[in-house]
């Protein structure tokens, strides 16, 4: 019998939130020519949802770092922001109370609908566009952020592509996050773990190249920026309580999972099926409002144009 958070997150996965029964769950991702489409992950709807809805929260800490990294460059006011690869608009919205104008682009039009639901700020506007080739006017942009999204684009090209667009002393913020290291409840430790390891070497089987440029905190991106003054910090620890729920939730945020989904739709489910039982039986009673400590690693790579 499907678990409660497990029903929640094959809904979403599947496009279907109403429905727990595993042989309808199945039936819709069978029908749904998205979920058969590696090409078209970032433009499934259903993917969007769950990545809106179970994503870990931005980071008040990397946030930080790049404005202030930007006060230190440039003078207030500012004027316009882009946030390159903007999903659904997670890092989008912090950057509204900082600039009279934000702009967010991406390819996939089914995220920037979710952003548009996301981001209510009057000051926040979404464009579809590729990060190498922004809409923008050279010297137009006194920010050009990229969180978790350059690993996803050609490196080259897009650095460039901000240089152009930066205004004088307008700066460059390109972050993400190595996936989930280590959990803790201060009881469970080593059994919650060992579920973790699980999870990762099996989604080990599904990663792309690019991936690699993650978990090297973004060397790639940083050696390949033509500008003197710049600057890459790494290993920026952040610690997050979640429930079962949540993290169940996460695993299927990731895009490993939806490759695993697509290769073998009963097997993925079965296996979160599995994890989240494992999750119940080292927790006990209570498993479903215990709160875990999630450890994961920030880096930031950043970067100032100058005058």
């Amino acid at each position: 019998m499907l678990l409660a958070a497990t029903y929640k997150a094959a809904d979403l996965l599947c496009g279907n939130y109403s429905s727990t029964k595993i042989t309808q769950i199945l039936r819709h991702q069978e029908e749904d020519p998205e979920l058969r489409m590696t090409d078209h992950l970032f433009k499934s709807k259903t993917f969007s949802s769950v990545y809106q809805q179970y994503m870990v929260p931005v980071s008040s800490d990397v946030m930080n770092l790049i404005f202030s990294y930007l006060k230190e460059k440039k003078s207030k006011p500012y004027d316009t922001a882009v946030d390159v690869g903007c999903g659904t608009g997670r890092y989008t919205l912090p950057l509204a109370a900082y600039f009279k104008k934000v702009i967010g682009v991406d390819i996939s039009e089914s995220q920037l609908e979710e952003a548009k639901q996301f981001c209510s700020s009057v000051n926040v506007t979404f464009q579809v566009a590729a990060a190498e080739n922004l809409p923008l006017e050279d010297a137009s942009v006194d920010l050009v952020n990229a969180g978790l999204a350059a690993h996803w684009f050609n490196v080259e090209k897009f650095v460039h592509e901000a240089v152009r667009v930066l205004k004088p002393n307008g700066c460059l913020a390109v972050h993400a996050f190595v996936p989930i290291y280590k959990l803790q409840d201060g009881h469970n430790d080593a059994a919650l773990n060992v579920v973790m390891k699980q999870y990762l070497d099996k989604m080990s089987e599904f990663k792309y190249k690019n991936n690699n440029i993650m978990h090297h905190q973004y060397e790639e991106v940083f050696n390949a920026i033509p500008l003197k003054d710049k600057k890459w910090v790494t290993d920026i620890p952040v610690v997050f309580e979640m429930t079962v729920e949540e993290i169940i939730g996460f695993f299927q945020s990731i895009y490993m999972y939806q490759e695993f989904l697509k290769h073998d739709k009963n097997e993925a489910i079965r296996f979160l099926m599995h994890l989240e039982q494992r999750f119940r039986d080292i927790l006990g009673d209570g498993y479903e409002s215990a709160l875990i400590k999630v450890h994961i690693k920030h880096y930031c790579v950043l970067a100032c144009k100058s005058s």
